[in-house]
């Protein structure tokens, strides 16, 4: 009896990355520039927007998709801070948004009235790190609550990243977490890891953020 095996992941996956290609090509072509936040559950991807979308949302047009698996809790946070459209992905179960979910919410999307797109990813750190969604850059985040060797056990979601944001710093005195450990662990699984300290608490601790996005603004205006 002959047997034929069909690796249904490998055509999924080859389906997603050609839909990930005309995502790209699309924000590509308005010259806005999109960052996939993945992290594990908790870590303040949505803290870190809503303080992002108060404080620069009048100056920056931020358009923003979030993914979550049950609830649309996140975009209802959000929304609060932008009169713009916040566009909730219910995944029903499924670990990571994909592209064909991220190109449905570009359909919705005046991207000439855009500066700036914000994917806020399931909280995960293993299945969001293999997909791409055709953004410009994956930014993990890695909380002081969590253990420094993340990065270690879940190498691909900080090797695929551009940026690692260290979030929470303002509960440093009360947790036994080494900063410094953190960064080495990040950057032995990925050397070119761009650093950045942050606390949604803190009266100064976005500054940092603020000004990696100013520059990759800067970045893409100038192209």
């Amino acid at each position: 009896m002959a047997i034929r095996t069909i690796d249904v992941r490998e055509r999924v996956m080859a389906r997603n990355d050609q839909l990930a290609t005309g995502v790209r090509e699309q924000l590509g072509r308005a010259g806005v520039p999109a960052f996939n936040l993945v992290s594990s559950p908790g870590a303040g991807k949505t803290a870190l927007l809503e303080r992002t979308l108060a404080d620069l949302g009048r100056a920056v047009r931020i358009a923003v998709v979030t993914g979550d698996v049950q609830t649309q809790n996140d975009a209802d946070r959000l929304a609060q801070h932008t009169d713009r459209l916040v566009q909730a992905v219910v995944t029903n179960g499924a670990c990571h948004l994909d592209a064909l979910q991220v190109a449905t919410a570009l359909g919705a999307i005046d991207l000439e009235a855009t500066d700036l797109v914000f994917i806020e990813n399931v909280g995960n750190l293993v299945c969001p790190a293999s997909w791409d969604l055709g953004e410009t850059g994956k930014i993990v985040l890695l909380s002081v609550t969590e253990g420094e060797d993340k990065p270690l056990k879940y190498p691909t979601a900080f090797r695929r990243a551009a940026t690692l944001v260290l979030t929470k710093l303002d509960l440093m005195p009360h947790v036994s977490f080494s900063l410094e450990r953190a960064v080495q662990c990040a950057l032995e699984i990925n050397p070119d890891l761009q650093v950045l300290f942050t606390s949604t608490i803190l009266p100064e601790g976005l500054e940092e953020w603020y000004g990696f996005l100013r520059a990759q603004l800067h970045r893409r205006r100038a192209a």
